[in-house]
């Protein structure tokens, strides 16, 4: 396994060790072990999937303190755009975001610490997406990010007439208006 720093503290690129033959592939997708010798000390507690088609534009969500998540993402099948946010008040990269492409081929994991509001496009026909969470779903805690906010200008590389986005993100507030309760800290 393979951990890759990313320009944004905490985001993390994992590139499994991936063992390919006539028969197909093998790796592992998560070793606890192994985390924990690179230095990630996570218990994860839930696991989230979704499939979505070509457009869907998921996010950016993410949950107040205490019930704030670590994600570790991967896709199963398909393609996305995975983006993170940085949302942690008094962080040098404060509303700084980072996208990188998760497909089925190139298995790459982005590992996303609490404090980062997370999104995903979809741009192949289907995607089916696969994350674990260090904390459980909490209703009371959800809080999100508008998808097009205007200051964050993220390209979801999705054509705006093709983009499909649920009423409730659609809903969400911009950046400057978001209810957050992030601190920065170097530990």
């Amino acid at each position: 396994m393979k951990v890759i720093k990313s320009e944004i503290e905490g985001l993390l690129i994992i590139e499994p060790k991936v063992f390919e033959d006539d028969r197909g592939y093998f790796f592992e997708s998560f070793n606890e072990s192994k985390y924990i010798e690179a230095g990630i000390n996570l218990k994860f507690v839930q696991d989230n999937q979704s499939k979505s088609s070509y457009g869907v534009i998921r996010g950016l969500h993410y949950q107040l303190e205490p019930f704030a998540q670590t994600k570790l993402v991967r896709v199963l099948q398909g393609k996305i755009l995975d983006v993170a946010v940085d949302i942690r008040n008094e962080s040098p990269t404060f509303g700084k975001w980072m996208k990188i492409e998760l497909t089925e081929e190139n298995k790459k994991q982005l590992l996303i610490p609490k404090g980062f509001a997370h999104g995903f496009s979809v741009i192949s026909e289907t995607a089916v997406v696969l994350y674990k969470c260090d904390n459980f779903y909490n209703p009371q805690a959800d809080r999100g990010v508008i998808y097009n906010d205007k200051i964050l200008n993220i390209d979801w590389e999705i054509p705006p007439d093709a983009m499909i986005v649920s009423e409730k993100d659609k809903s969400l507030p911009e950046l400057q208006n978001a209810e957050m309760n992030f601190k920065y800290t170097t530990e």
